[in-house]
């Protein structure tokens, strides 16, 4: 099996290595374009696949903030919904200031040099691909940036769920904590190709000793079982579930028993790009439950839509 290295990464010359140390580089696409906003709007409502599942988005602001700053920011995030649709987007890094990371010009220059692209490019990408898309795993990975938009598509996630439940309550991530002993669950309600999500992680000693992810159909039978889906898949894109469910499990165990490991350094799986995406997103939900010890079960209203 193939696998995509993600790139890992001090002020002036010795804090911009340690600052870009929180992305990295993926092949899904090409460099993200620039932009001078960090702010996205929908200009019109576009016609739209008709959904299956999933419960709507209710009106209201959802904001998303990081307690904890990480080389000097830290994270904000505000998501508006307008007649069920996301119609802004408003995610930055700031400092202790509030000055963004968009307008630091040694950091631009720095991480461009060594990536490709810089916040001032990938920040309002990220906005304007999450209002684009509407939803947190449709949201393009920006090559040089793979960290910040895995990162980024956690969070975005975390606010349609709140904008699902109408809970417009400031979703706080205590980001870098202790992971606190216990076993922490994610399910997604709705089927998507007759599967959908199930994931626990155990945390003993405050390290992930244990991953459960997986796909399962109503009996609980897993994709790994589908022998027609395996053989299919593995004809089209070189791997299946068989395969890349038990690499992904693997890998986020090895990537949070490294210092300074998180989910964001599980390696892409290549034929299993989008599992691949979607897999690091929940892990880091799950990550966030673990870092405040709540040991709630997370239900994803997942939203499916029509082929």
């Amino acid at each position: 099996m193939k696998m995509s290295k993600i790139v890992k990464g001090f002020t002036a010359i010795a804090l911009s290595s340690l600052l870009l140390a929180a992305c990295g580089s993926d092949d899904k696409k090409d460099t993200a374009k620039s932009s001078d906003s960090e702010t996205s709007k929908t200009a019109e409502s576009s016609t739209a696949a008709e959904k299956e599942a999933g419960a709507d988005l209710q009106d209201g602001t959802y904001k998303l903030e990081e307690k904890n700053e990480k080389n000097g920011y830290r994270a904000t995030f505000e998501m508006t919904v307008k007649d069920g649709k996301i119609t802004e987007s408003k995610y930055d890094n700031i400092n202790a200031d509030g000055k963004s990371k968009t307008e630091d010009k040694d950091y631009e220059t720095n991480m461009k040099d060594k990536t490709g692209v810089g916040p001032a490019e990938f920040i309002p990408e990220l906005n304007e691909s999450f209002v684009k898309a509407q939803s947190a795993s449709g949201v393009e990975v920006v090559t040089g940036a793979t960290h910040s938009s895995e990162s980024f598509q956690n969070y975005a996630q975390q606010l349609i769920q709140a904008a699902q439940a109408g809970d417009t309550k400031t979703i706080e991530i205590d980001n870098g904590a202790d992971l606190k002993d216990g076993t922490y669950s994610l399910t997604e309600k709705n089927n998507s190709n007759g599967y959908h999500t199930t994931f626990s992680i155990v945390v003993k000693d405050g390290k992930v000793t244990e991953s459960n992810y997986d796909n399962v159909n109503d009996e609980g039978k897993s994709k790994k079982d589908d022998a027609d889906y395996n053989k299919n898949m593995k004809e089209k894109s070189g791997t299946d579930p068989e395969t890349y469910i038990p690499a992904l499990n693997e890998e986020f165990v090895k990537a949070m028993g490294e210092d300074g490991g998180s989910a964001a350094d599980v390696e892409v799986v290549t034929g299993a790009t989008h599992s691949t995406h979607s897999f690091v997103m929940y892990a880091q939900q799950l990550i966030n439950a673990a870092e405040k010890g709540n040991t709630d079960e997370i239900v994803v209203d997942n939203i499916v839509m029509k082929k």
